[in-house]
């Protein structure tokens, strides 16, 4: 995939409803098995509570997708946890909702809020990135064209990474893949074609998403 939001790290968001607890832990995951052991981890690290409820999505298409209310009524904390992750578009990622119960009841709808809220406000407190798949292009040029290139790039939607000063001088530039041909011509055009564009390997690359 060219591109997908994932939460920025790993974290946790705790927020009240109705006296009861609801503790979100947010984990990036790649893998089935990873998502269990981080669920597994949550619940024997609250096994006082009274809920555990949990949801995953992974995979380039959102292969694997998996909810758990674990003891709530059905539909009421799983599902609304991966609707949350399924409507912010967030890949790869796993939640846990810990619940301790506060001794007043919330009812299908009550919970469905509650658990939904819990994920929205966990993601907000980590963070979401755009995970970019980036090529790194270095540009071969002589001293009295850097100025120009330097201020060029940085008004640029292309991120100047590193510069390196020998002879003649080295720009390594990061470049959506699917900008590569627009940036080549752009190169050209304001170097008048006095650059050597060499293309490098491709990576993925985090870039904070949202306001």
């Amino acid at each position: 995939m060219e591109h997908y939001l994932m939460a920025a790290i790993d974290g946790q968001h705790e927020i009240i409803v109705e006296k009861s607890r609801f503790i979100c832990h947010v984990k990036r995951v790649y893998n089935d098995m990873d998502a269990k052991d981080f669920i597994n981890e949550i619940k024997k690290l609250h096994g006082g509570a009274n809920h555990n409820c949990s949801a995953y999505q992974i995979g380039d298409h959102n292969e694997i997708q998996k909810a758990s209310d674990d003891g709530e009524p059905s539909g009421t904390a799983g599902v609304p946890m991966l609707e949350v992750l399924k409507k912010q578009g967030i890949k790869n990622c796993a939640v846990v909702v810990t619940r301790y119960f506060g001794g007043i009841k919330l009812g299908a709808g009550g919970l469905i809020r509650a658990y939904g809220k819990s994920v929205s406000e966990a993601l907000k407190t980590v963070g979401v990135v755009e995970r970019k798949t980036m090529r790194a292009f270095f540009i071969h040029t002589d001293y009295s064209l850097l100025a120009t290139l330097q201020n060029r790039l940085e008004g640029s939607p292309y991120v100047l990474k590193n510069i390196h000063y020998t002879d003649a001088v080295l720009l390594e530039v990061i470049v959506a893949v699917e900008s590569e041909e627009e940036f080549t011509a752009w190169m050209t055009d304001i170097s008048q074609g006095k650059v050597k564009l060499e293309r490098k390997e491709t990576s993925y690359e985090e870039i904070p998403h949202g306001p």
